[in-house]
């Protein structure tokens, strides 16, 4: 009796049967819905493509780029210490690496103990010049004074020698016609004889101080030759300065600086490793001056512009756009750059497209980047 109920009551509650017609035409209306949608999408995303490749150049074959500066040694010797690692910051002027300078430092303190050694000896013959000048100078003042009173003295006394001897020709005269005694020719010739002998040693002071005046003036020439032996030590001093200025560029580039700012990416020598002049040692790159590099198809340079805002895309950070905009387009293709040349001898020729560098600047979030990563950029070409 129950069973009996219980059919009847699920006959009661059932849903009608479905027709087939009407099964088959939803269905059918389902998929056309479906397939007008894919094609509407497939539209909006081929108008889409249309339109970028019309107004965009598009190219996946870019890396971040930045000028690597190559740290080497100038000079060879031990290194002594190395004092950043790979991957520290660095700024300019900071030490980097240190190469054993003792020899350079006591190559330079000799060279400062010859130049203060040659300071001395300069001193000294500027002492002595100043001396001799001195010395000569008063010694011709005084000889001459000497024979400017002797020539003075002659000359006041040539009167009296003239009167004297005229004394002795009148009392020889007066004598030989007896006039004149013995006793007054004698004493006319005493007179002039004195006379004579008094010119005769005024003339000798003379000739005296006359000679001691040339001497004075000779020895003046010593004045000269310190002077010369002061020029030859001018010129030592310059020597010996030009001379201390190389090593003591030696000693300072013994201790390797920071050229600027900038990330350690690798070092190639380590403390205790004995380094030759030109060996690189380390190399860094400044992360504030970091740039994309594209090679764009020679096709499409012709739509490229300075200036053109370009989307950068990173495989690093795919969630992230970076903006940026065309900083120069290259002057040569790339192929132009290779290592191995691509001659044609045998004539068969195959036309391959080729790719010219273009330079993207990024605009902010620089440190970011990383030279070498691969990126994509999509240069909008309508700002022309």
């Amino acid at each position: 009796m129950n069973k009996q109920l219980t059919d009847k009551l699920s006959q009661e509650t059932a849903p009608p049967p479905r027709r087939p017609e009407m099964t088959r035409t939803r269905r059918g209306g389902t998929r056309i819905l479906i397939v007008a949608v894919i094609l509407v999408a497939l539209a909006v995303w081929g108008g889409r493509e249309v339109f970028d490749r019309i107004t965009h150049v598009y190219e996946y074959d870019a890396r971040v780029s930045a000028d690597l500066v190559i740290i080497s040694s100038r000079v060879s010797g031990w290194m002594v210490e190395l004092a950043v690692d790979e991957g520290d910051r660095v700024s300019a002027g900071q030490v980097l690496a240190r190469i054993d300078a003792r020899g350079s430092a006591f190559r330079v303190s000799s060279l400062d103990a010859q130049m203060m050694s040659v300071k001395a000896e300069r001193q000294r013959a500027i002492a002595e010049r100043d001396f001799v000048d001195a010395q000569t100078t008063n010694r011709i003042l005084t000889r001459s004074a000497f024979l400017k009173a002797a020539e003075a003295a002659r000359a006041a006394l040539q009167p009296q020698y003239v009167l004297a001897k005229a004394e002795m020709e009148r009392a020889e005269a007066l004598f030989e016609r007896g006039n004149a005694s013995v006793r007054q020719l004698d004493q006319a010739r005493a007179a002039l004889q004195k006379m004579e002998a008094d010119m005769r040693k005024l003339d000798a002071e003379r000739l005296t101080a006359l000679a001691e005046v040339e001497e004075a003036r000779a020895e003046r020439f010593r004045l000269a030759m310190l002077d010369r032996q002061l020029d030859m030590l001018d010129h030592k001093a310059a020597e010996m300065t030009a001379e201390r200025g190389q090593q003591q560029v030696d000693l300072d580039d013994r201790t390797i600086r920071a050229p600027g700012d900038g990330i350690i990416d690798r070092t190639f020598a380590e403390s205790g490793q004995y380094v030759s002049a030109g060996q690189r040692l380390l190399m860094m790159h400044n992360p504030k001056d970091l740039w994309v590099e594209a090679n764009i198809k020679e096709t499409a340079v012709r739509r490229l512009k300075v200036g053109q805002p370009v989307d950068v895309t990173i495989d690093a950070y795919p969630d992230k756009v970076f903006a940026g905009k065309v900083a120069r387009i290259g002057s040569s293709t790339t192929s132009n750059f290779a290592l191995l040349p691509t001659p044609n001898p045998s004539g068969n020729f195959t036309k391959i497209t080729q790719r010219l560098p273009v330079r993207v600047n990024v605009d902010g979030d620089g440190e970011l980047l990383r030279p070498g990563m691969m990126v994509e950029v999509n240069i909008d070409t309508r700002n022309r």
